[in-house]
Parts: C-alpha cells; structure tokens; sequence
C-alpha cells in the first residue's frame, strides 16, 4: 500500500541545550529504554545495519529511563566498542519507574547531533530494517515526518484493538488527525520539528505526528513490520484506566495546546533558535539527562 500523504492542519545537573547538529552526523536514532537488558545489545547492531542501509552517516543514542536492571551497564559496555553509539541516563526518576517515552524521547533528541531524528522502541518489536524505506519515502514526498504504520501486522487482543479503534475515532474527531498508527514510536523527522515537539509533557509522544502537522509539517505514512516481544515485559497496560482514560486527557491537552499555537517558521529554523523557545527552554527537572560514562 502507498504511502498515504496528510496536510498541515549526584544532585541533578541543570539541563543542557540542545545538541548543535554535525555536519557528519546525518541521522540520529534514539530509543528509550526501561528495564531491556535482554534487548538492547541486539538492537544496537540492528539499528547500525539498517542505519548504514541509508547511506547517511549516523549515531545511535540509547536513552535509559531510570532502569532497574543491567540495561545501563550493558549498554554501555556495548558502546565501548561502537563508536556511534552514545548511552545518555535520565538523571531523575521516580523510584523503580521512568520517566516515560516522552521524556526521554524529550532528552535524546537534544541530545542529538543528527539533521534528522529517528525514533525507535528498544523492545525489538520495531525493526531498524524499516530505516531506509522511511527515509526513500521522507525523499519521494519531500515529507518533515514519515511515520511508521504495523496496523497491517499486529495480532492484538479484543481489548487492544477496541481502545485502538475508539482512540483513532476520537483523534480523528478533535484533533483532525487521520494517521492509523500513531502510537507506532518507528519514525523519521527534520531536526527542527523534533526540537519543537512539546515532549515535556507526559503522553505528547503518543501524538508527534499530529503535533508535527500543527506546526506546518507535512505527514506521511508508510508499513513497516512489526514483531512479537521475544525477551522483556511490556510496559502497557491493557484496561480502560491504563490506556483509553489518560489517552482522552492527553487528547484535549494536545487539542488545546493546536488552538493556542502562533505560526512558526522553520525555514532556516537553526538550534540556537529552537533551544531558547519557551516551549523547550521550560523541560522539568524529570527530563534532565546526563551522559553516561563508558
């Protein structure tokens, strides 16, 4: 199926600006990860095969969000021997929890040096081999977003797949948002929409794409696969309580943070202006990071 085009419609250290982009640094690739001991040295090699695939130069950061495991300790003992790989910590988290996929998605990208942003699961159930379609599609569409759709390969229980498709109902509804899979984290970006993306906030990653579209991004979908969890335990909830009630607040959040948005114009957009918005100057003290040490 063809891409479907949307229009636009240690105490903790103080929080760094972003990351200014290298010229030899042409894709960043950042995955959260809680407690993925099992997973995480698989999916540093899988992320540079499908990473090299592009033909972009690349760095692949694994952001660890306050794990209780050794998903720290071997991640960084796998970076000490790939040099593209960097290991950054959430330096403040609740106790034997993260912070959460927006958080720490919110502290790799900046992070990151990359003049484009993909973002990952580190649970091996999105696959890094899905890089270079995303970026052949991101080209073909002259796209600021390509975001990945498994709709099309997902076994999911009657209760998943009932919240998934009242969630699409009512995104659609208050959010104009028509992306199928927006809760798929495999995704490419430009640099400065991933910068403007209000990740501060709990919950904004389930809503990237349609936060991209708000800012005057063009969105594009394309299939990527999906795969079964081999190793980990998932970090979802199933009920009503864990998923759809949250999900409506973070809709009208998102709804109405669309309907106080003034125009921004990313044309020449440089790091120095992204980094001195309000939007991302004012990330809680739960968003710091710090790199860690190989």
């Amino acid at each position: 199926m063809p891409p479907t085009p949307h229009a636009a419609h240690p105490p903790s250290p103080a929080p760094a600006p972003a990351a200014a982009p290298s010229d030899s640094v042409g894709l960043s690739v950042i995955a959260p990860a809680h407690n993925e001991e099992e997973n995480v040295v698989a999916l540093a090699d899988q992320v540079a095969a499908g990473a090299r695939a592009t033909g972009l130069a690349f760095e692949f950061i694994l952001v660890d969000d306050g794990s209780t495991d050794q998903t720290r300790a071997r991640a960084i003992q796998a970076a000490a021997t790939r040099p593209w790989m960097r290991v950054i910590a959430m330096a403040t988290t609740p106790p034997g929890k993260g912070n959460g996929q927006s958080a720490a998605f919110h502290a790799g990208i900046r992070a990151s040096r990359g003049e484009l942003i993909a973002t990952i699961d580190a649970d091996l159930q999105n696959d890094p081999a899905d890089l270079p379609e995303l970026l052949r599609v991101m080209c073909q569409h002259n796209a600021d977003l390509v975001q990945g759709d498994r709709s099309h390969a997902r076994r999911d229980n009657a209760i998943r797949r009932v919240t998934s498709v009242i969630g699409r109902l009512f995104r659609r509804t208050f959010l104009g948002d028509t992306v199928r899979d927006t809760g798929c984290s495999l995704r490419i970006m430009r640099r400065p929409y991933a910068l403007a993306l209000p990740l501060q906030f709990r919950g904004i990653h389930r809503f990237v794409p349609v936060s991209v579209a708000n800012l005057g991004g063009r969105v594009v979908e394309c299939r990527v696969n999906h795969r079964p969890r081999v190793a980990g335990q998932t970090k979802y909830g199933l009920g009503i309580v864990q998923r759809a009630l949250p999900g409506l607040m973070d809709l009208l959040a998102v709804r109405w943070m669309a309907s106080r948005r003034r125009p921004t114009d990313f044309a020449g957009l440089t790091d120095a202006a992204a980094s001195s918005s309000p939007v991302i100057s004012t990330a809680p003290a739960t968003a710091h990071a710090h790199e860690a040490i190989r």
